[in-house]
């Protein structure tokens, strides 16, 4: 049974800030280099690790489709979390502010072509939910000591379909 509906909206700076970052190449860039053939839009993401130290993996998931059944929410108390398309293909963001040490209503975004996110650190999101294949994607986030982990299952659920 779901609870709710949630509309995913599109994913924008103002929107998502409280949250995390939106990656893109929007506007012009902030410096020109490599003799002037290369945009440089610098320093997007506020990275944070704790006392870990920066990783960059690679993540293969399986596209999902709108609706979308959202069950799981997750959060990295010790660091940020950077996910870069691997693809040209939107994807789904979902997130929620922290209620006491839990997750409140959550809230759904989709990425345009040419954008990534960096979620902050402690940040209550859902699993990577890639709508096309591949589901390629490079993943920063913290390596390190202790538990970087907290998952809380919804239930019921909520619905996730597009605005």
């Amino acid at each position: 049974m779901s609870r709710f509906e949630i509309k995913a909206q599109p994913l924008t700076t103002e929107a998502f800030g409280p949250f995390g970052d939106v990656l893109d190449c929007a506007g012009d860039p902030d410096k020109i280099i490599n003799a002037g053939l290369c945009g440089r839009y610098h320093d997007l993401a506020q990275l944070d690790f704790g006392d870990g130290r920066a990783g960059v993996s690679l993540f293969k998931a399986e596209p999902r489709s709108l609706p979308y059944t959202l069950d799981l929410l997750e959060r990295h108390p010790q660091g940020s979390q950077c996910f870069v398309p691997m693809s040209e293909h939107p994807f789904l963001v979902i997130v929620a502010p922290d209620e006491g040490g839990k997750p409140g209503t959550p809230q759904a975004f989709l990425t345009v072509p040419g954008q990534a996110i960096n979620l902050h650190r402690g940040t209550w999101h859902g699993v990577l939910t890639p709508l096309h294949a591949p589901g390629l994607f490079a993943v920063i986030d913290r390596i390190g000591d202790g538990a970087n982990l907290e998952e809380v299952h919804l239930n019921p659920s909520y619905t996730v379909s597009s605005g």
